[in-house]
This record gives structure tokens, C-alpha cells and sequence, in this order.
């Protein structure tokens, strides 16, 4: 028989929080998203609460309008690293950027997370769409974005063969005689592509998971083709229930078009749920989060997808302005969604910028409701996890100590760990190493004309 379908869920750690004026709760530190002990706080709530894994995003471009939490942060592999010593099971995800790194780095950094975690770690793949970025690293311009795609295809093609330098069984480490490596065992990748020209091997080995998992958030046409071809999970904002449903089906459709079990890929929609104890706690908690954010702020906000555009230019309460194809070389996705909510409801760029910034009702309410909205989209083919982003300060904890429970009593969580590697987590095979695989081919083919 095979094993019930159950949820996957992530915790977004997200420092004094995503939009602008979280920090201002009374209850927030106003220094978390530079304050280890808070990181170290949340990571450990999720992993007590069985969550697979936690998420640290990240962004390579500030300018005086930037959120609190964008202006001051961790790095994120330098906060994982140093919570994989403070946790044990927990899968351990980053944002790392292909635009603006080399794929040799980006390699090595993670498959060292991945040894220092004992094989937790995961790479949420981003090509960056802040054209500020490129002012940071010397750049003539910022790629366009189908050419942000193909650096995005070759970069992890690069990564992934780096990840394979090593067979698993390449060290001997035998002391009497000498061998520390088995010869034929080391490769080297010898890639000259469009974007990269990388020799290798990499310096350092395969983890007990193989490699670390590909976490992506593809809503353009681009975006969902390399998300269906090489992610283990994908990261999706959907406003109902329905387009998270269509979404979900023609993700499932493309990996399925790629030569992959649809089964293999986790589409993974990020909510922000808020929880209280019965109706009225319900209503004074959706009302402290929704005072946290102001019109001005939320104007601010929205500009960001489409490259922090100056949104205070226009008439808040004017029908949203038309902007052509302003934000196609940004967030396309992001954009395009925000321009055709506003055409298809004919909303005013005020209703339009607090739509996005203030909560939504659908995971809004007492732990039963929460419960019941999760496992509606759960089972009805809209989600196949969860990513919780917390709007208040103790957003996670109310999740976990009062939603996660109901989860597990219904059979639709776990109560405990079945493994220890964030692929055990999510169920999926550790990928045999490509010349390994070569060797086993070539011993076959020898022994049948043997």
C-alpha cells in the first residue's frame, strides 16, 4: 500500500517581517532580522512543530524606500550556517541569486551547508529582477529577462554537475596505504557554455542527501518552464482558491512534459495565516495586522515588482494607472498578476495597493478554520504544501502550537520525523551520481557480451 499524501510546510523567517511597518508592532523586536537568538527562536518553533524546513529569502539591492527588513539582514547562508548547528532536522533553505553569482561558489556553498547540516540544505534558485542590482556588481546593465532564464538553466545545469565532482564512494582514506582518494573516482565538469566556463571538480564531496534540493517561484512563462524542469519545490502567491487549482494543474502538466513524475514536485503556496483562540481574538489580531500597514507604505510596496516603480505619482483614487508593459523585464509574473487584478475589478490604485499589502481573509481564523482552508486546498489540487509567512509577532507560534496539532490529528501532517535529510523529508530518491551511473552502464553493457 502506498503511504497517505501528506502536507509539506515551511516557515519563512522573515526578521521584523515582509512589508513595511511590521516592526512597529509593540510586541516585535525592532532588531530581529539582525538578532541570531530571534532566528534561532523560530527555526527551533518549526522544527519542534516537525515543519520541513525554514526559508531565509534574500535581495542584492536597497535603496532609502526599502523595507525595514531589506535595509539591515543576515546573509542567508551564513544565518543557515550557523542555525545547522542549533538544530538537528529541519531542512535549511536560501535564496541565491544566478544573475549575480558564479555557479563554482554557489556549488561549494551549498554542498558545505548541506555537510555542515548532515544533508539539510536547499537552494531557492532567483535570477533577480531589482535592475539595481547589476550597480552592485559592476554591471553594464541588468540581463533582460528571457536571457536571466538562460543564464538561470545553464547556472544550475553547472551546479548540479559540479555537485557529482565526487563519487560517494571516491574516498579511501586508507591510511596504510596512502590512498586518500580512489583514482577514476574525481571529475572534472570541463563546461564552456553561453555564460560560464567552469573546469572543476569541485573541493569538496556529495552529502548524505546526494545533492541539495532546487526550491524555485516561476509565474511567467519562463519561470514555470525552468521551475517544471528543475525544481524539487516551487514557491507561488495565489489569490484564490481556483487560480492556485490551475496553477497547481499546469505545473503538474509541464514537469509531466519535462520526462518527471508530477508526484516528484511540490508546488508550495506562500499564505499568512492568523489564528486566534475563538471569533472575537480572530478579529483583534486581523485588525493589529492590518494597522501595521499604512497607504503610504503600501504604495511603496507595490512598486516593487516592477522595479520599485514610483507609484506616489499617480491619483490613489483614480482607476490603476496603465503602465504598458512596465514590469516585464522585472517580476513579470508578480506584475502581470497585480496589472490584471486591477483591469479585471476596475480598482483604484489605493484598493489595488492595500489588496497586496494588508492580509487576505483565507487563512484567517480560529484553529479549526485555519485547519479546515489548509486542507481544503490540500485536497482539492491547489497545494501540495505550505510556505507560513507571520504577519505577527507570535504568528508562528500560534500556528504551530494550535494549527499544526489539528493537522496531525487528521492525519495530514506528520507527528514526527520519518528521516533526516530534507530529500527524506520530501520523499524523494538521493539522485545517483552521473558517472557512477556511467560506470554501472558500461559493467552492464561489458557483462552482457561477456
Amino acid at each position: 500500500m502506498s503511504k497517505q499524501r501528506q502536507l509539506k510546510l515551511g516557515a519563512m523567517v522573515h526578521g521584523v517581517g515582509h512589508g513595511w511597518g511590521e516592526w512597529r508592532h509593540p510586541d516585535a523586536l525592532a532588531d530581529a532580522s539582525v538578532n541570531f537568538n530571534f532566528y534561532k527562536q523560530q527555526a527551533r518553533l518549526a522544527e519542534a512543530a516537525k515543519f520541513d524546513f525554514v526559508f531565509i529569502a534574500d535581495s542584492l539591492h536597497i535603496h532609502e524606500k526599502s523595507s525595514p527588513h531589506y535595509l539591515n539582514r543576515f546573509e542567508p547562508l551564513t544565518i543557515l550556517s550557523a542555525l545547522a548547528a542549533t538544530t538537528d532536522k529541519i531542512g535549511l533553505v536560501a535564496t541565491v541569486t544566478v544573475s549575480y553569482t558564479e555557479p563554482f561558489q554557489v556549488a561549494r556553498q551549498f554542498a558545505s551547508l548541506d555537510h555542515i547540516s548532515g544533508g539539510r540544505a536547499g537552494w531557492n534558485v532567483v535570477t533577480s529582477w531589482l535592475s539595481g542590482t547589476a550597480d552592485n556588481f559592476g554591471k553594464a546593465e541588468h540581463p533582460p529577462h528571457p536571457v536571466r532564464y538562460r543564464i538561470a538553466k545553464e547556472h544550475v545545469s553547472v551546479v548540479k554537475g559540479l555537485w557529482d565532482s565526487w563519487e560517494d564512494d571516491a574516498f579511501a582514506r586508507n591510511k596504510q596505504t596512502g590512498e586518500f582518494f580512489t583514482p577514476g573516482k574525481l571529475h572534472a565538469l570541463n563546461h564552456k557554455g553561453e555564460f560560464f566556463s567552469v573546469k572543476g571538480p569541485l573541493n569538496i564531496s556529495r552529502s548524505k542527501q546526494g545533492q541539495p534540493l532546487i526550491f524555485q517561484a516561476g509565474t511567467s512563462e519562463d519561470g514555470r518552464n525552468f521551475a517544471a524542469e528543475y525544481s524539487d519545490a516551487i514557491f507561488v502567491h495565489a489569490e484564490s482558491l481556483e487560480e492556485a487549482q490551475a496553477y497547481y494543474a499546469d505545473l503538474k502538466k509541464r514537469a509531466k512534459g519535462f520526462g518527471r513524475d508530477p508526484q516528484d514536485l511540490s508546488i508550495l503556496p506562500g499564505i499568512r495565516p492568523i489564528v486566534g483562540r475563538d471569533e472575537a481574538e480572530v478579529e483583534s489580531r486581523y485588525q493589529q495586522a492590518v494597522e501595521l500597514v499604512s497607504i503610504e507604505d503600501a504604495i511603496v510596496a507595490l512598486g516593487r515588482p516592477f522595479n520599485d516603480h514610483d507609484f506616489s505619482k499617480y491619483p490613489l483614487d483614480e482607476p490603476f494607472p496603465d503602465l504598458g508593459d512596465l514590469g516585464s523585464n522585472s517580476q513579470r509574473g508578480g506584475s502581470d498578476r497585480i496589472k490584471q487584478l486591477a483591469k479585471e475589478n476596475g480598482l483604484s490604485l489605493r484598493e489595488v495597493a492595500l489588496h497586496f499589502s494588508r492580509p487576505k481573509r483565507d487563512f484567517v481564523g480560529t484553529p479549526e478554520q485555519v485547519a479546515d482552508a489548509i486542507q481544503t486546498w490540500f485536497e482539492q489540487g491547489a497545494a501540495d504544501g505550505f510556505i507560513i509567512n507571520s504577519l505577527l509577532p507570535d504568528g508562528l507560534q500560534f500556528f504551530t502550537e494550535q494549527v499544526v496539532p489539528l493537522l496531525q490529528k487528521r492525519g495530514l501532517f506528520r507527528s514526527e520525523y520519518a528521516g533526516a535529510t530534507l530529500r527524506e523529508h520530501f520523499g524523494l530518491e538521493v539522485p545517483v551520481n552521473r558517472y557512477a551511473q556511467k560506470h554501472e552502464a558500461v559493467e552492464q553493457a561489458e557483462e552482457a557480451l561477456a
